[in-house]
């Protein structure tokens, strides 16, 4: 019931500057305003994978709870799995506002916050009240602007939120820290999962790639990470492109789009990732998603899971009881009896839409 009237609020919320209404909504939420969904879901929604049991596959993206400090709530919520973050070493403001941007009438936000966060220590504090919860729960690590040594940084993070976490993206794939990008490339890849291989009892590490990486650059990816022991790749973070179609008068803002508009692009790219890992790596598919359908979609694209953003924002807590009946409805019409056997089906297929 909290939900549903959180979710009649959005339409209020979005009168509000963008950045100021999704601070509000954090706050609601550490008040308990949101409340909570019983902790069941369908069983043909479950999905086991990372070594850890999701009761469904649909999670909330690292970025609309940077500091971890309303991850309790928004666990209770109904998701399959949350992801904190973006942290990084030392506090950071990010970049200067204004710096979220709604585009309405594409369905889409272009963000240029720049891992604005209050740093490791805030973080694993309010991880650490987090050690009894119902899902899954997921740290994304990235590095500061300034002073940052990419191959120490990134260990040091992992093994700080590692033993708080049940698993730890390597996020090197944010279009607003400058050189961050260039990251992905194989060498310095390479050499930053090295350092993190070194980590003893380290927990499931995943890297979150750009979803404007060629070919050959996501092939390099996929096979630096299973040659250094990640388990899984999340695919993909916002777009630098903008495609033709955007109306919004914001559409020329600098920064990473995401939304609707990133849907068919960020599945093929999906798509191609699950055919070059070939199963070696589980991937999670992240961008466009709206509707059940659009779940499934990335599913038969390959992911074992899915990650929402933009849609939340949009629509609050209500968006995720209507997902998950849609998604086993899906699932039910097209003949699969579970999100498992759904996974990777039609990948040859989206990895040639665009």
């Amino acid at each position: 019931m909290l939900s549903c009237l959180v979710s009649a609020a959005m339409p209020w919320l979005r009168r509000l500057d963008p950045e100021t209404a999704h601070d509000l909504g954090l706050r609601a939420l550490r008040a308990g305003l949101a409340g909570r969904v019983p902790p069941t879901d369908d069983p043909a929604l479950a999905v086991t994978v990372l070594g850890r049991q999701f009761r469904n596959p649909i999670g909330l993206a690292a970025g609309f709870d940077k500091n971890a400090e309303a991850a309790g709530a928004l666990m209770r919520l109904g998701f399959g799995f949350v992801e904190t973050g973006t942290v990084t070493p030392r506090p950071q403001a990010g970049n200067p506002r204004p710096r979220l941007f709604r585009l309405a009438e594409d369905r889409a936000v272009i963000n240029r916050m720049g891992f604005n966060n209050r740093g490791l220590e805030v973080y694993r504090a309010n991880l650490a009240k987090l050690a009894r919860r119902s899902v899954p729960l997921g740290g994304n690590v990235g590095i500061n602007k300034e002073g940052a040594d990419p191959v120490r940084d990134y260990p040091a993070l992992i093994a700080a939120v590692g033993p708080l976490a049940d698993y730890v993206v390597i996020n090197v794939s944010s279009p607003n820290t400058p050189g961050l990008r260039d990251l992905q490339g194989e060498e310095q890849l390479g050499r930053i999962l090295g350092a993190v291989a070194t980590i003893a009892d380290r927990p499931p590490i995943l890297v979150k790639v750009a979803p404007d990486l060629s070919m050959d650059g996501l092939a390099a990816v996929v096979e630096t990470c299973v040659a250094h022991g990640v388990r899984g790749l999340i695919v993909g973070n916002t777009t630098i492109s903008r495609p033709p179609t955007l109306v919004s008068r914001h559409a020329g803002e600098a920064g990473g789009l995401s939304g609707v508009p990133l849907m068919a692009l960020s599945t093929a790219v999906l798509a191609r990732a699950s055919r070059l890992a070939a199963g070696r790596l589980v991937l999670i598919g992240t961008g466009g998603i709206f509707s059940g359908q659009d779940v499934l979609r990335k599913i038969q694209a390959g992911a074992s899971l899915v990650q929402l953003y933009t849609a939340f924002a949009y629509h609050g807590p209500a968006l995720l009881p209507r997902l998950k009946a849609e998604l086993l409805s899906a699932l039910r019409q097209e003949g699969f009896a579970s999100v498992g056997d759904a996974v990777g089906v039609r990948a040859g297929e989206l990895a040639a839409a665009i």
